[in-house]
């Protein structure tokens, strides 16, 4: 056995969510060190719609221009279609992804940031590169065999798949990203419901120019309705644009308790020929691969000092385009609270809160991304093609909504109906941006149980409460005009007052730790021109909001407080877990 390495943070992958926990904890000055058993990043795309939420923790960690840069933008994700082929029948779209006029108001107004479409395939690099260029120690081909863990850290092995010997490396902490098959997960006998393996699918990824067939309706996802569609996989044969117009994906079920099919050139080239809809164009098949549909998130993030984060804790289909999201939204998550526990500053206590906070998130998201895939359903129900039939008989019963008849126009309205229904799975901007904590790391205020006014999956309901993240408004400082997400995180805490607060200002700067202190308001350092502030923070000028690392309200107060010394380092206490 070799000399054994030291680190505070060891993190076993190299995918979103361990990228993203390195690129965060060496933005915060922890050193780290992250292993994968892989020669190389992820080669196939995989998960690729980048929400607004993820968007925020890239603008923080100071990446959301190197994404955007190479993403797909957001204009040309949303004419998600329903098709016979993509060079057949189209039977309806539906605009998605924050396309739909009213939908895109909304995306405005919520964010300073827009939604793309970044394969991972490109992600990653993004975040390694960063992770890497601000101290990340990575390297390839290693391989997690085990950990123990005592009171004072965690000694994992690892196998150098080059030499073939094994060391040890000794952590304060340990970070589990190692995917839907986590090793660590199990080794830290991490609790889990649900299940795994409930369908089958297979991605086919490909190169051929569909611009004739995609370019006037720009989407993401062609969704097609053909025989075969509805076994197994998500619902319906689903055509991906990875790169416009000539970089591809395609899904497609198969019968999982008949095992995986012989995935042969041949094979895939059939699949994408079926789904394509044109013999004559050239095609090139990069790669296929099988997979399974799992429904099943951890009811503990964590064992002592191990910690499990993206995959590992939430697994299910990429319905809603949930899966790289949550993965990076956890590890922003916890990486401020690692760094604030490493450094003294915070109890281990704060840590306890990463399961409170993010478990009920991936239970939701799993949920969701499942249910997504019952959603589909109706679509075909209403051509009557979920009966066993001929597909003579699947196109017949198309055809059939083109009659003059009194039940071609109800298929019609059916088919309507069920394809605007799949707006819960390509416009869902509140499961996107309506998290709510409950935590010691969130002080209540006191005030009632919040009410939703709209469907809260299917819309962003603002709120300065704590335990959601604090508003976005166009506020100005001079001559700029920035985000107050702008004036929030960066690895540090940060106090919001106006006119009249200045009792909190004073506060603040007691403190024991780093509070930044943004006043809003008529001659003050930022003002609010449009007013959105005002409306959107909910309490009169002289109260405030400590604000957490990760954007999240920590604590509200509705007005001035003499003792303001007294609440705020009150409230600190408990959120840093010495109350």
């Amino acid at each position: 056995m070799s000399t054994v390495v030291e680190t505070d943070v060891l993190i076993v992958g190299s995918g979103p969510a361990g990228a993203s926990a390195a690129l965060a904890l060496s933005t915060y000055g922890v050193p780290n060190i992250v292993v994968t058993r892989y020669a190389s990043l992820a080669d196939t795309p995989r998960a690729h719609i980048t929400n607004q939420r993820t968007m925020e923790v890239l603008r923080d960690l100071g990446v959301e221009q190197d994404v955007v840069a190479r993403a797909t933008p957001q204009h040309l994700m949303g004419n998600t279609t329903f098709c016979t082929s993509l060079a057949g029948e189209e039977l309806g779209r539906v605009r998605s992804w924050g396309n739909d006029p009213v939908v895109q108001a909304a995306h405005e107004l919520a964010s300073p940031t827009r939604m793309c479409d970044m394969p991972q395939h490109l992600m990653e690099p993004v975040l390694v590169d960063a992770a890497v260029a601000r101290g990340t120690s990575l390297r390839f081909q290693t391989e997690y065999l085990s950990h123990t863990q005592d009171t004072d850290g965690v000694t994992a092995t690892v196998r150098d798949r080059l030499r073939g010997d094994t060391y040890e490396i000794r952590a304060k902490y340990l970070i589990g990203a190692d995917g839907g098959r986590s090793r660590v997960a199990e080794d830290a006998g991490l609790p889990m419901g649900g299940r795994m393996g409930v369908a089958g699918s297979i991605n086919i990824v490909f190169e051929a120019d569909l611009t004739k067939y995609t370019a006037h309706r720009p989407a993401t996802l062609y969704w097609v309705l053909a025989p075969g569609a509805t076994v197994g996989g998500i619902g319906a044969g689903l055509v991906r644009c990875v790169r416009p117009w000539n970089e591809w994906l395609i899904v497609w079920g198969y019968d999982v308790t008949a095992g995986s099919p012989d995935l042969t050139t041949e094979y895939a080239e059939s699949v994408v020929r079926q789904l394509v809809g044109d013999d004559e164009i050239p095609v090139t098949i990069k790669s296929s691969s099988a997979w399974t549909v799992n429904e099943m998130y951890a009811e503990s993030y964590s064992h002592g000092r191990v910690f499990c984060a993206g995959d590992a804790t939430h697994r299910h289909p990429p319905s809603n385009g949930l899966g790289s999201n949550t993965s990076i939204q956890d590890s922003y998550n916890l990486a401020w609270k690692l760094k604030l526990v490493l450094d003294g500053t915070a109890s281990p206590k704060l840590l306890d809160t990463y399961t409170a906070e993010r478990a009920p998130v991936g239970k939701q998201v799993v949920t969701r991304a499942n249910r997504s895939i019952g959603e589909t359903a109706p679509i075909f129900e209403a051509l009557d093609g979920l009966a066993p039939q001929t597909p003579e008989q699947l196109w017949a019963n198309i055809a059939a909504r083109k009659d003059a008849t009194e039940a071609a126009e109800k298929q019609r309205a059916a088919l309507r109906e069920a394809i605007a229904f799949k707006a819960y799975e390509f416009n869902a901007h509140g499961v996107d941006l309506n998290q709510r904590y409950t935590s010691d790391a969130v002080v209540p205020d006191g005030t009632p149980a919040e009410t939703f006014a709209r469907d809260p999956e299917l819309h962003h309901q603002p709120t300065s409460r704590p335990g959601a993240r604090v508003p976005h408004a166009w506020i100005t400082s001079g001559t700029r005009t920035l985000s107050t997400l702008d004036t929030v995180g960066q690895g540090r805490f940060t106090l919001l007052t106006g006119i009249g607060g200045e009792g909190w200002v004073r506060a603040a700067k007691t403190q024991d730790i780093e509070i930044a202190t943004v006043v809003i308001g008529p001659g003050q350092q930022y003002e609010d021109p449009y007013g959105d502030w005002a409306r959107l923070r909910e309490i009169p000028d002289a109260g405030a909001l400590l604000v957490r690392p990760d954007g999240f309200v920590a604590f509200r107060h509705a007005a001035a407080a003499p003792d303001a010394d007294a609440l705020l380092s009150g409230a600190l206490r408990r959120i840093l877990g010495h109350a």
